[in-house]
């Protein structure tokens, strides 16, 4: 029988990084979900197009860095490193933002 190994990460860290990465991948559906919604029910502008450009390149930004960052910490759990602060969060809140910020413009001269 084998000695349990020292640096085997506490299982609460473990699932609680096994639930971020899973509320990334929920918002990155949402993001493609979304985008899939514009491009559908707002018509052919380029406006249009480039909003479901941009929430579809969110989408997968938050896939992507999501996974990574759940790679990210789960290497520091195992090997007993401090958790370094993540960018993907930042950014995809910035990306969103922007969206947001976008699809206002457009409704708002679409309005008048």
């Amino acid at each position: 029988m084998s000695e349990p190994d020292d640096r085997a990460p506490d299982a609460r860290f473990t699932l609680a990084n096994e639930r971020t990465l899973l509320a990334y991948q929920r918002s990155a559906i949402g993001l493609m979900a979304a985008a899939i919604a514009v491009a559908h029910f707002f018509g052919d502008d380029t406006e249009v197009l480039l909003l479901s450009l941009a929430l579809l390149g969110t989408g997968v930004f938050a896939a992507v860095g999501g996974y990574l960052r759940y790679r990210q910490v789960d290497q520091a759990l195992r090997t007993g490193r401090t958790i370094s602060s993540g960018s993907a969060a930042h950014i995809v809140s910035l990306a969103v933002l922007l969206c947001l910020c976008f699809a206002a413009f457009y409704v708002v001269t679409q309005a008048g």
